[in-house]
């Protein structure tokens, strides 16, 4: 009878190593974070890791707050009263971007409350506190031409809020670089426009 070839004995699995529970450098154990979260709790999203001056951003965000809504005005303005062979085309632009710096002055507000702050939406001073101006505009022309300036104030003093905040406060700087984004796209359109203008 030929013989079996033995079989293989197998070797008792090793008992893996426990993993090491020693955190990377700058993290906080689990034990202080709960410890810590239930201090201050009034405070809400604002936590101890919060770096920014918080008055200061709150201040620059209801700036920016102004802006928008004097953007917003701008817009509906021109929506109404734009006039002349290429009206209806450039129209639709003043609502689109009017309801885009709404939704802007909905994120810089619902942000101000975040940080405990109270949005400042005061009719009578809201021109004063705005960065970009109110231009009624000539004509059709003047319009697009006053939203492309105030697009460029606005692209402005984003840049400089982001680089003041920088990484001090990340959700707020988020925030700022998306409405940036859009405002760039804003003023590309309209320099595009007048780069092109065949009407009056």
């Amino acid at each position: 009878m030929p013989r079996q070839p033995a079989k293989a004995t197998r070797k008792p699995a090793r008992a893996s190593a426990p993993r090491s529970r020693a955190l990377p450098a700058g993290f906080t154990d689990t034990a202080t974070l709960r410890a810590q979260a239930r201090k201050r709790v009034e405070d809400g999203a604002i936590t101890r890791t919060y770096h920014a001056d918080r008055e200061t951003v709150i201040r620059l965000l209801n700036a920016a707050l102004a802006t928008e809504y004097v953007c917003v005005l701008r817009y509906y303005r021109h929506y109404f009263m734009a006039k002349g062979m290429l009206a209806d085309s450039i129209k639709a632009e003043f609502l689109e971007h009017a309801q885009q710096e709404q939704a802007h002055a909905g994120k810089l507000a619902e942000r101000i409350v975040q940080l405990g702050g109270e949005p400042d939406l005061n009719p009578d001073t809201l021109t004063a506190r705005s960065h970009a101006e109110y231009k009624e505009g000539s004509d059709l022309r003047d319009m697009v031409r006053e939203n492309l300036v105030a697009e460029r104030i606005a692209i402005d003093s984003y840049r400089e809020m982001i680089d003041y905040i920088g990484d001090k406060d990340t959700t707020t700087k988020r925030i700022l670089e998306e409405i940036l984004a859009q405002e760039e796209e804003h003023a590309d359109e309209f320099a595009d426009l007048l780069d092109g203008w065949i009407g009056g």
